[in-house]
């Protein structure tokens, strides 16, 4: 293998006129390209990782934040699970028709799953306008708590909740009985804490 020749510029930086500039080029000797690739490496110092990530506290923050996209771990879902805001009854039939941002809001789910939910349960009948727009009806919105309460609290499959909507005729009266019951001891817990 032939060595190769290296040329080096070298621009005055005082040069005021471009006449007056001095070029000099300067032919070195032969170099084993390998021996001139260890003495750069050898000349660059070491980089250490507070010099790429910044100090060690910025990193150690950038590698906890998780993505929020995806699924929703199971934890995740059992905490939110009771953190729902839906109206008592007299509030949430004063209005004909909520939005499906509104909704979305009380249950806190996405409005895809809302729609999700719509496709595979018949009970769910929004109404909608000419452009699309879902606007869910109170009843739709009981509906919908329901099934909430099926999938998310009682761990419920999709084909599962659908089995037992069709096979238990009484499940709105017994989802009702669970949910007064599950405001007394709500209630009774208040009253306990501020004994």
């Amino acid at each position: 293998m032939e060595p190769l020749n290296q040329i080096s510029l070298d621009f005055a930086e005082d040069a005021t006129t471009e006449n007056q500039q001095a070029v000099s080029v300067q032919e070195e000797q032969p170099v084993n390209v390998g021996v001139r690739i260890k003495a750069l490496k050898q000349q660059t110092a070491p980089v250490s990782e507070e010099t790429v990530l910044g100090p060690p506290a910025a990193h150690e923050k950038n590698k906890k934040i998780k993505s929020t996209r995806g699924r929703k771990s199971i934890k995740q879902v059992e905490a939110e699970a009771d953190l729902i805001e839906i109206p008592e009854d007299e509030v949430l039939f004063q209005k004909q028709y909520y939005s499906m941002g509104e909704v979305a809001e009380m249950f806190r789910v996405n409005h895809s799953l809302l729609r999700f939910w719509e496709n595979e349960f018949d009970i769910i009948q929004p109404r909608k306008n000419r452009k699309g727009d879902r606007h869910f009806r109170p009843i739709d919105i009981k509906n919908l708590h329901l099934i909430y309460h099926l999938l998310r609290q009682r761990k419920y499959t999709i084909e599962g909740a659908k089995d037992y909507l069709k096979k238990s005729k009484r499940t709105e009266e017994k989802f009702e009985a669970i949910r007064k019951l599950q405001q007394l001891k709500q209630f009774l817990l208040e009253l306990k804490a501020s004994l």
